[in-house]
């Protein structure tokens, strides 16, 4: 799909919000960017950023501006901080920022400064293309390349105190941020199941091959229970970050495992071929791949290890606040 038929896609798309995360039907959110995911992992990449920036904003008590398309650029590298200057009315934003994604797509993104209480900045792309300037050099992968994730650059990018979201702190502070993150791997979940989709349309029936068809099958019936679980409890306790923070590094765990267990199986089961000869598998196979090591991987697992036992250790129950709210809802986890 050509760049500006996916804008013009996107665009379209973006028209029918979905549901806000623990206003009561997050799974339905879950499973709106997983069919996303499953029909191009560009897109889903592009979606999933604005609508985790229309739930922030909305988080904040604010609304999204009307006809944009927003992105998150919320990506930190030590010692390359963006720096926020200024006082009362009148600041500035200066420095770079790395994995842009939708540089010079999207039409506003919010932005983290700052290195120690990062404050979030909305800004405004097409009011100052003078000042931001994007470097897509660093990008070597045609992986995401129609995705322009950039480098940007700002000079001195004039914001107001209006544009500031939040109290210093905020963005990484609430519960949202954790809600937020089970946003990609929905979207990896959706990827998964296209690569599943192929399998289940080819005609071999060896034993072997059909032996990881049935497996690869089994790994997309979990993710979807998974994201379907973690909505539903998000829905149960959306104000508790100790148990956001719990569920959303369990789910992307479980849900990268998963998906990673398709990317092994499907060249085991079909050999080289829908990776070499077939455009749109050799594409959606790379894509979730490389959207996969948005994953931290081992330092999330590590995370989740010490606020699990610290937890613990203060007599919280673990799995049992969350999960018995949402069973006496009457939902299904």
């Amino acid at each position: 799909m050509l760049i500006d038929d996916r804008m013009e896609t996107l665009r379209g798309l973006l028209q029918n919000r979905i549901p806000l995360p623990g206003a009561g039907a997050t799974a339905e959110r879950h499973k709106r960017l997983f069919e996303i995911g499953r029909i191009d992992l560009s897109l889903a990449r592009l979606a999933e950023a604005h609508w985790d920036a229309v739930a922030i904003l909305a988080e904040s008590g604010r609304e999204a501006k009307a006809d944009c398309i927003y992105g998150v650029w919320a990506s930190e590298r030590p010692g390359q901080q963006l720096t926020l200057v200024g006082s009362a009315d009148s600041f500035r934003v200066s420095g770079q920022k790395a994995f842009c994604s939708g540089a010079g797509l999207i039409d506003r993104a919010l932005i983290t400064v700052g290195e120690m209480e990062q404050r979030l900045v909305d800004v405004d792309l097409h009011r100052n293309t003078d000042l931001i300037h994007f470097d897509r050099s660093e990008w070597k992968t045609n992986v995401f390349r129609e995705t322009r994730t950039d480098t940007a650059t700002f000079d001195e990018v004039r914001v107001s105190a209006t544009d500031l979201i939040g109290e210093p702190g905020w963005y990484l502070h609430r519960p949202g941020f954790w809600h937020g993150a089970c946003g990609p791997a929905a979207c990896w979940a959706g990827g998964a199941a296209a690569l599943v989709g192929y399998a289940e349309r080819q005609s071999r029936e060896d034993p072997h091959t059909i032996a990881h068809l049935g497996a690869m099958h089994a790994s997309i019936w979990a993710v979807l229970s998974y994201l379907d679980s973690a909505g539903h409890q998000i829905d149960a306790c959306p104000e508790d970050r100790e148990q956001a923070l719990i569920r959303a590094l369990t789910v992307r765990h479980l849900v990268e495992q998963s998906c990673t267990e398709v990317l092994r199986r499907l060249p085991r089961a079909y050999g080289p071929h829908p990776l070499a000869m077939d455009e749109d598998i050799a594409r959606g196979y790379q894509e979730l791949d490389l959207y996969l090591r948005q994953s931290h991987a081992e330092r999330d697992l590590e995370k989740l290890g010490r606020t699990v036992l610290a937890s613990l250790r203060l007599g919280k129950g673990v799995y049992t606040r969350c999960h018995t709210l949402a069973e006496n809802s009457g939902r299904q986890w």
